[in-house]
């Protein structure tokens, strides 16, 4: 990390790129001069926020609540993206936004990120159906990912109570191209599994810049997630990958990580259990470990010995 700099000195630059007729926007943070330093990390959001409330989030006295902040005094170029359906990307097309979309919105931001940095391949984190967004485009396109980081990960879903829950409600979600969400679902995302794991002003925060910028989110990722699963080949996951699991998670439940973990084919990878974390782990008041796993995990040195 540069210690002289601060996260006052990081700058903030909007993008906008297409997928067909839909506009995806992109929002980059970068410490000096844009462009590919130390490596460039494109975080992917999950099923109920957009990106910049989930990675670039402000709180008055919480050094570091983004992300992407973090990350770029570390010497990374970082980047996040709006999935359709969500924030400021397109919104009017009647379709329910599912993974495999998300994974085509992944598509169309890395070939920009690209394009414009000469950036690639990339450092990738997701979270929740973010990360498997994440995987099914690192399935998709391998040459266009570095190293993989899957948080809050579920595979199977065997072992989740969240989505044992979320499925009495598939056939509504089912029923409709969207839900709306509110103040009180925010805060129920902090509650459900383990509270007392997020401060008050941090979720406070964190529903208010979700809110600001949408009143409803598609559907398809819990349809996906309650109705579809697995979406995801391990077998067919061919790069460095991250396994992140919080303590309390309930998405993600942990001997189905171990299954799926045991069957990625790269040798380099790893599983982290983050202790005192529920489901989203960057709005914890453990963020800092987090971000501590994930930064090591992105800078690990390169293997000097490989057998063959």
């Amino acid at each position: 990390m540069d210690e002289a700099a601060n996260e006052q000195d990081v700058i903030g630059e909007e993008h906008w790129t297409h997928k067909g007729d839909v506009k995806l926007f992109l929002w980059e943070k970068y410490l000096g001069k844009p462009g590919n330093k130390k490596g460039t990390v494109l975080f992917v959001h999950g099923s109920s926020m957009a990106s910049q409330p989930t990675f670039d989030l402000h709180v008055e006295g919480r050094p570091f609540s983004s992300a992407m902040n973090y990350f770029a005094l570390q010497g990374y170029d970082t980047w996040c993206v709006d999935m359709e359906g969500y924030g400021r990307s397109t919104k009017d097309r009647d379709i329910t936004c599912d993974i495999a979309n998300g994974a085509d919105d992944l598509a169309a931001a890395s070939a920009y990120i690209e394009k414009t940095r000469g950036a690639g391949p990339l450092l990738v984190y997701g979270i929740s159906s973010g990360a498997l967004r994440a995987a099914l485009f690192a399935e998709r396109h391998p040459e266009r990912v570095k190293r993989l980081a899957l948080d809050a990960f579920v595979w199977t879903g065997e072992g989740s109570p969240t989505l044992e829950q979320r499925r009495k409600k598939l056939p509504q979600f089912m029923a409709s191209k969207r839900r709306p969400i509110d103040y009180a679902f925010v805060q129920s995302i902090f509650s459900r599994d383990h509270p007392g794991c997020a401060e008050d002003k941090v979720v406070d925060a964190f529903a208010e810049a979700i809110t600001a910028l949408d009143d409803s989110m598609p559907n398809g990722t819990y349809i996906d997630m309650c109705s579809k699963l697995p979406l995801v080949d391990p077998d067919r996951i061919t790069v460095p990958t991250l396994i992140m699991r919080g303590q309390y998670d309930g998405i993600a439940g942990f001997e189905d990580l171990v299954k799926f973990f045991e069957k990625l084919p790269n040798p380099d990878k790893q599983f982290t259990v983050m202790a005192g974390i529920s489901h989203a782990s960057f709005q914890q008041k453990n963020y800092m470990l987090a971000y501590h796993v994930l930064a090591g995990f992105f800078d690990q040195p390169k293997s000097v010995y490989r057998e063959g």
